[in-house]
C-alpha cells in the first residue's frame, strides 16, 4: 500500500510539473521535416485546418517565451502550406504558435488555401484582427512575427499603418522584399507604363489574379507610400534572412535595408552549400537557426551549415 501511494504521488507530481513546464502547450514532440512543401500534405488531408502544434488558443506563453509567434505566409501560401517547418519547430521550442490564411478569394477550397492574392490593405486588416484574437486568448502583451516573402510586407503594413507597432516586438523576416521586387523586370515595365499614362491598364492586366503582386513591384505607388517614412518601425526589432539566389525578390538586397533596429543574415555567407532560393529558404535549417536566435536573443545557438537543395529546402 505504501509503495502504491508513493507511486501515485510520483505520478501526480510529474503531472503537475509537466503542466507547469508545458504552460498550456502540447507535450508531444512534433516531427520537423525541413522541406518547404512539408505543409502540403496536411492541407490535403485537413483542408483549411491547422498544423500540429499551431493555433491552440488555450496556449499559455511561458516565462521563457512570453510572446506568441504569428506566422505570415507569402504569395500563394496559407496557414498550413507555407509553414510545414516552422509550426512544429517553434512548438517544439516551447512557443505558442499561430498561423492564419489571409488575402484568399472567398471561393471553395482549394482556392481558399491560396492566400496573398487580394490587396495588401485587406490582408493587413485580417492580420490585425487575428493578432487581437491571439493577444486576448493568450494574455500576452505583444506577439512576434515570422514572415516569408509577401508576409513581410503585410506584417509591416499592419505595424506601420494599422496600429500594430505597439503589439509587435520582434520581426523575423524571411526573404523580405522591403524595397519591392523587379523580378523579370516587372517593376521597370510597370514604371514605364505609368510614365506613358498606361499604368491603370497595365495594373488591370498584370494584377488581375494577384492584386498584391503589383503592389510589391519596385517603385509601385503602394511601396512608395509604405516606405515614405522609412522601411522599419522604430518600435520593432527586425531580423532579415535572405538568399543571394532569390529569383522572386530581385535584387535580393531589397531585403538588406540597413537600420539601427535591423540585423541581416545571408544564408550563403559562410555556407556555400546552402542553395536556398525564394521557396527553399523557408525550409532551410540554416535560415531556421537565424530565426530561432532572432526570437530568443539570449539563445544564440550555433547556426547549422549543410547542403540545402533549391526549391524544397
Amino acid at each position: 500500500m505504501r509503495r502504491r501511494t508513493r507511486s501515485l504521488l510520483v505520478i501526480a507530481a510529474a503531472a503537475v510539473l509537466g503542466w507547469m513546464g508545458g504552460a498550456g502547450q502540447a507535450a508531444a514532440e512534433y516531427p520537423v521535416d525541413y522541406n518547404f512543401f512539408a505543409g502540403i500534405a496536411p492541407e490535403l488531408t485537413n483542408p483549411g485546418g491547422s498544423l500540429p502544434g499551431s493555433n491552440d488558443f488555450g496556449c499559455v506563453p511561458s516565462a521563457e517565451h512570453p510572446n506568441p509567434v504569428v506566422l505570415l505566409h507569402g504569395t500563394g501560401g496559407a496557414a498550413q502550406t507555407n509553414w510545414g517547418v516552422y509550426a512544429p519547430l517553434l512548438a517544439n521550442e516551447g512557443y505558442c504558435v499561430f498561423a492564419l490564411t489571409y488575402g484568399a478569394y472567398p471561393l471553395p477550397w482549394p482556392i481558399t488555401a491560396i492566400g496573398g492574392m487580394r490587396p495588401i490593405e485587406q490582408s493587413g486588416a485580417e492580420v490585425s484582427a487575428f493578432v487581437d484574437r491571439v493577444l486576448a486568448s493568450t494574455g500576452a502583451a505583444k506577439v512576434d512575427f515570422v514572415a516569408h516573402s509577401q508576409g513581410n510586407i503585410v506584417g509591416n503594413y499592419y505595424i506601420k499603418r494599422l496600429g500594430g507597432g505597439d503589439k509587435v516586438d520582434k520581426f523575423a523576416a524571411i526573404a523580405p522584399p522591403w524595397l519591392g521586387t523587379n523580378a523579370a523586370g516587372a517593376g521597370d515595365i510597370a514604371a514605364f507604363s505609368r510614365a506613358l499614362g498606361a499604368g491603370p491598364a497595365f495594373d488591370a492586366v498584370a494584377t488581375s489574379l494577384c492584386q498584391a503582386c503589383g503592389q510589391m513591384l519596385t517603385g509601385s505607388p503602394f511601396m512608395t507610400a509604405l516606405n515614405a517614412d522609412g522601411v522599419y518601425d522604430p518600435r520593432v526589432t527586425y531580423t532579415n534572412v535572405v538568399t543571394v539566389l532569390d529569383e522572386l525578390v530581385v535584387p535580393y538586397t531589397s531585403g538588406l535595408v540597413p537600420g539601427p533596429n535591423a540585423t541581416a543574415h545571408v544564408v550563403q555567407d559562410g555556407c556555400a552549400q546552402d542553395y536556398s532560393e525564394h521557396m527553399a529558404i523557408a525550409g532551410s535549417p540554416r535560415a531556421a537557426g537565424f530565426v530561432l536566435n532572432a526570437l530568443d536573443p539570449a539563445r544564440q545557438a550555433p547556426v547549422p551549415c549543410e547542403f540545402v537543395p533549391p526549391f524544397t529546402g
